[in-house]
């Protein structure tokens, strides 16, 4: 017997590779799984012609052979009765009818069997062949199990072990959010020290100023008390002398009153004795004596009502007591040189006073920087004390010619004037004769006097600079400019006489006002400067007055009314018509009852700023 080769009729691609993993397995079953279902399964050969034939063999012997299990014993019986049918080939006689193995798919992993045909009777090495091909897949069969059940498992331990890697990287997560969370509360309590910290250092720095502040306040209110108690001892010291003195003229009065009465007593006891010798005689002087005193009475009067002047053709018109204040304060003035401010020791002072009233404003803080620089200015050592004083009185009163006098705010920037005299002449007591002879220098109704020409030879350009005339690149000023000047300068001595500080004396009030008032009334005439100059006055500090003498304010307007416009008007043509509408409204619409524009808010803001 001869060999002969045997050759599986598997294909070789289903060999199992040792290198295959488990998508090539997984993608290998699913080809072979769509390959068996698009194909009907067909016997390894065709049936004889005689099973085809249709004979009374029509229906023949078929044997079918089922495995229902696919152990390991079944396929060792399997095997057995492979050999002995292999063996002995004639034992099993079905008239050349063979068994055909059906072909296995991988159906079997689902549980499908696919059953075997019998056919004709076939060689033995096809039957071996066919033996082989079986075992082959089964055992192809076996190592892909085995090969699935690994990878399953291997599977299995991949999913644990993602599971667990999954579960700790959750921990971890949770892990850092909590650390994360620490570190955020930590963090945050840093965060609020720090701005605790900041708040408490800002609230300290801010309750530090606020002391120093307090510190500041209470200070300057010691400062003030200091000068109020300081003032008030002055003040006092000077009532005590004044005491002081009238005790002493009252003393002095007594003890000549004493020597009087022993006088008279001698004397009418030597009368006594000789009263019949000496009757006649004491007669005739008796008489003598009231004649001389009656003589001396009648000058004096004359006098105080018409003085005579040096100047030939001009006629003075003022009050006696009135021409000697202004004789004092002139001779006062008159011992400074004029150009005094021009050397070159005193400039810088002229120019610091000047610098200091050129800034003057018609407001409280103005007022009180300009007053306090002009007290220090006046109370150097460096510059004697009348220098300093006539300058001050010149700078304060040429305010008028620097400033626009037709202005309305004119007479806001005269009562700063006047609070600024004031304030200063309280402190330097001697600058107030400097300032009204600077006044009735230039400008002589502040006297009151007034100068009259008699005649047409008078009036001269000499009369015209008496009376207080400018000259203007060698001309006079006209008329309407004197006036204005006039009215001008009065305003600012009202100012003055008119402004009123609690707790300060004034040492040129308004009991000089009213006494100004008076003597202008009784001495002057009625003419157009002095009608602007009555105007001014009034118009200015006219509700003071009104204010403080009331009913005796109304008589002397009422003599205004009676007296002066009349002599006024009876002039005519020479007196200009807005002199006397100005008057006449002043008292027909009652302009004293009215506060002058500037004076309350200035008063009340001094009074409560500086002085409370």
């Amino acid at each position: 017997m001869g060999f002969a080769r045997v050759e599986l009729r598997c294909p070789r691609a289903l060999d199992p590779r040792p290198s295959w993993t488990l998508g090539d397995v997984l993608a290998e079953l699913d080809s072979l799984e769509a390959t068996r279902r698009s194909a009907q399964p067909t016997p390894l050969k065709l049936p004889p012609e005689w099973a085809s034939v249709g004979s009374a063999r029509e229906k023949a012997f078929v044997m079918r052979v089922e495995e229902e299990d696919e152990t390991d014993e079944d396929d060792d019986g399997s095997d057995g009765k492979s050999r002995a049918l292999v063996a002995n080939g004639a034992r099993f006689s079905c008239n050349d009818l063979e068994s055909s193995d059906v072909e296995e798919s991988e159906d079997e992993l689902d549980g499908r069997i696919a059953p075997y045909h019998l056919m004709e009777k076939r060689s033995l090495e096809k039957s071996i062949l066919l033996e082989l091909e079986r075992e082959h897949h089964l055992k192809v069969q076996e190592e892909v199990r085995s090969k699935l059940s690994a990878l399953e498992v291997c599977h299995q331990n991949e999913i644990q072990r993602t599971v667990s890697a999954f579960v700790r990287l959750q921990k971890y997560a949770e892990s850092r959010k909590e650390l994360d969370r620490r570190l955020d509360v930590h963090f945050q309590r840093k965060i609020a020290e720090v701005l605790d910290k900041h708040l408490s250092m800002v609230q300290r720095d801010h309750e530090q100023k606020s002391q120093i502040v307090e510190r500041r306040i209470r200070d300057d209110a010691a400062l003030e008390e200091a000068k109020r108690k300081e003032q008030a001892m002055k003040d006092e010291k000077i009532r005590q002398e004044r005491a002081k003195q009238e005790a002493e003229a009252r003393q002095k009065a007594a003890a000549k009153l004493a020597a009087e009465a022993q006088k008279a007593a001698a004397e009418a006891a030597a009368k006594e004795a000789a009263e019949k010798e000496y009757a006649k005689v004491r007669d005739a002087a008796a008489s003598r004596s009231s004649q001389n005193s009656q003589s001396n009475v009648a000058a004096t009067m004359a006098k105080k009502n018409e003085i005579e002047s040096e100047l030939p053709g001009i006629k003075v018109f003022a009050d006696n007591s009135a021409l000697e204040a202004e004789s004092r304060r002139r001779a006062l003035l008159d011992q400074v040189p004029a150009n005094i401010n021009s050397s070159k020791e005193f400039s810088r002072y002229d120019r610091q006073i000047a610098k200091s009233i050129g800034k003057l404003m018609p407001t409280t803080d103005s007022v009180k920087a300009r007053a306090g620089e002009l007290i220090k200015a006046l109370d150097g050592q460096d510059c004697p004390r009348p220098i300093a004083c006539r300058i001050f009185a010149n700078k304060i009163i040429s305010i008028v010619k620097s400033r626009n006098t037709k202005d309305k705010t004119f007479g806001n920037l005269a009562f700063a004037c006047g609070y600024v005299m004031l304030l200063v002449t309280n402190q330097v007591p001697d600058a107030m004769d400097y300032l009204l002879a600077e006044f009735h220098k230039v400008c002589i109704y502040t006297v009151p006097k007034h100068l009259h020409a008699l005649n047409a030879q008078a009036r001269n350009r000499d009369y015209y600079r008496l009376i207080g005339y400018q000259e203007e690149n060698g001309q006079l000023e006209s008329t309407e400019s004197y006036l204005t000047y006039v009215a001008a300068y009065i305003k600012l001595y009202a100012a003055m006489i008119q402004t009123e500080i609690r707790g300060v004396r004034h040492p040129h009030g308004l009991a000089e006002g009213w006494k100004w008032l008076a003597m202008f009334l009784n001495a002057l005439p009625a003419t157009t400067a002095t009608a602007c100059a009555l105007h001014a006055f009034l118009k200015v500090a006219g509700f003071a007055l009104h204010k403080k003498y009331g009913s005796q304010f109304m008589k002397l307007l009422d003599v205004i009314s009676r007296c002066f416009l009349p002599a006024l008007k009876e002039q005519g043509s020479r007196i200009q018509a807005e002199a006397t509408s100005n008057l006449q409204n002043y008292l027909t619409d009652k302009v004293y009852l009215e506060e002058p524009e500037g004076q309350y808010l200035a008063q009340q803001l001094l009074s409560k700023e500086l002085f409370t």
